[in-house]
């Protein structure tokens, strides 16, 4: 694969993206691992990076395959690979096999539990691509898919689930969700003449703006209940006041007559959100360490 390729390749699939999901991950990670008294060995987070680009980029391939013909009549979407030409369908679908199968090997060697649970975040992550024909809640349904990396990587390292992973499984699904309600507020026309659905489109950007906030708000006070429920030390809650800082500058961004710094709130915001998180949190696992 030449250099150029690889490069479109990695435009498709958002590469850089990975940055929002996977820091939760090790964060369930390191949980995990404090849970069990132990820290985790180097090759169980190589291959939970391993399953997480395999999953995200199996995730982003079936999604541009599925909307396809959407993106090709969206201004906004129709330079992208596939509308543009740039990469065959048949490469894509290439592309998503390999992927999912990276998935697979990976979790094939961490532990039993997770090679059998592979196959079910695989559906969930293509199940997603479709949503967004039938409900107005698909943003959900994309935060879920992230949202359970957590619950995963504390899978990957433990062979079992903690309920508590739960509560952050639904923090991420409403920070996941709650950031992609205010891009969708982008393709409120083109959902309304493609019929789609979307937040946006049903209510209206200026109520699902305040929709979005509530999703971060919510995320903000599930995050509290995390850090009490496994008694993390002021690191953890220094990081929920510097995620909610952010969310709160992230939401000052967006207003329903201006969208036009949407690009700085959905990529640089939520990009230093994952990452701080993962640094105080890392940071509180480290101060409580039995």
């Amino acid at each position: 694969m030449t250099k150029s390729r690889i490069r479109v390749v990695l435009e498709m699939i958002k590469f850089e993206h990975s940055i929002f999901a996977l820091p939760f991950a090790l964060v369930g990670a390191l949980l995990a691992a404090r849970a069990g008294g132990g820290l985790p060995a180097w090759r169980q987070i190589a291959w939970i990076v391993v399953a997480m680009v395999g999953a995200r980029s199996a995730a982003m391939t079936i999604n541009r395959i599925a909307d396809l013909e959407f993106d090709r009549r969206n201004p906004r979407t129709a330079n992208r690979a596939l509308p543009a030409g740039e990469l065959s369908v048949a490469f894509a679908w290439a592309f998503t096999i390999l992927s999912s199968a990276l998935l697979v090997l990976a979790a094939w060697r961490l532990n039993p539990l997770a090679l059998k649970l592979s196959p079910v975040a695989l559906a969930a992550l293509f199940f997603y691509s479709y949503t967004k024909r039938f409900t107005s809640w698909s943003h959900l349904v994309l935060g879920f898919c992230l949202g359970i990396s957590p619950a995963a990587a504390w899978i990957a390292i433990r062979g079992s689930l903690d309920w508590r992973m739960l509560i952050l499984c639904a923090a991420v699904t409403l920070w996941v969700g709650g950031f992609d309600v205010l891009y969708a507020c982008q393709d409120v026309d083109f959902d309304e003449s493609a019929g789609l659905h979307s937040i946006p489109k049903k209510f209206g950007i200026a109520k699902a703006l305040r929709i979005s906030r509530a999703m971060h708000a919510l995320m903000v006070a599930l995050l509290v209940w995390l850090a009490w429920s496994f008694h993390l030390a002021w690191p953890a809650w220094a990081g929920i006041a510097v995620v909610a800082a952010l969310l709160a500058y992230e939401q000052s961004l967006v207003r329903p007559d201006d969208l036009s710094k949407m690009n700085a709130a959905f990529f640089a915001v939520n990009g230093y959100i994952s990452l701080l998180f993962l640094l105080f949190w890392g940071a509180a696992v480290v101060v409580t360490w039995p």
